[in-house]
């Protein structure tokens, strides 16, 4: 009874990720922008403790491995996308004269191309078996964070310097980031020592200033640190 029982527990927590996932969708409707990164949020939490609890329990499942890509497009993909959709959508947001009332009617769905190329990694991730230990192309929830935090941390400052062109370019430059052939380093410990866990201790001592500075919007610096380290370790193996 308890092994039926304890199988059950990390499909559980994945359901939960889901379950934040479409909150988060339903506040990014309503523009309700830090509720809908909180969700994405406590999603991200569920993700990363649904895969622990499979491999301490001994209870991996191919459904369990469905399931989770199912609720991390949701979470990750679609909360995200209609955060940037909605905000696009804002009155407040400025675009250039050469759009017109046309395109600034319908360029904010480009957004949902994040939902697209998450599912596209997702998928990716799947069935690549070099993905083990590390990544190649950037992380849905990564992904998710730097769009979320972007829009709560930077709201204020992107209404006042920046239009909606950029915030489109840079939909483009992060869906093509989800599917590039560009390894990416993971944060998981196998021991402490330095030598073994060099670039992780570079990127956590980089992330402290960039978190005290920028705050809520620190956490899409910290993506953009992410990668720009990633690219340069590449460079140099």
């Amino acid at each position: 009874m308890a092994n039926a029982i304890t199988k059950h527990i990390p499909n559980t927590v994945t359901c939960f990720n889901l379950f934040s996932g479409c909150i988060a969708c339903v506040m990014a409707f309503e523009a309700n922008y830090p509720m809908a990164m909180l969700f994405i949020v406590m999603g991200a939490i569920f993700d990363f403790f649904d895969g622990m609890l499979a491999r301490l329990l001994n209870a991996p499942s191919p459904i369990g491995k469905e399931l989770d890509s199912l609720a991390d497009d949701i979470t990750f993909g679609v909360a995200p996308a209609l955060m940037v959709f909605s905000f696009l959508k804002e009155p407040a947001l400025s675009y250039p004269d050469f759009c017109g009332n046309f395109l600034c009617n319908y360029l904010p769905y480009l957004a949902f191309l994040i939902a697209v190329f998450s599912a596209l990694r997702l998928a990716k991730f799947n069935v690549d078996e070099r993905q083990t230990s590390s990544f190649i192309g950037m992380p849905t929830p990564a992904n998710a964070l730097f769009w979320s935090s972007l829009i709560v941390g930077g709201e204020t400052f992107i209404y006042n310097h920046i239009n909606a062109m950029v915030i489109i370019g840079l939909i483009l430059v992060f869906c093509w980031l989800l599917i590039a052939e560009l390894p990416m380093f993971s944060l998981k410990f196998k021991n402490l020592t330095w030598k073994d866990n060099k670039i992780t201790y570079i990127f956590l001592i980089g992330c402290v200033p960039l978190l005290i500075f920028f705050t809520i919007s620190g956490i899409a610096a910290v993506i953009v640190w992410y990668i720009i380290l990633s690219l340069f370790t590449r460079k140099n193996n």
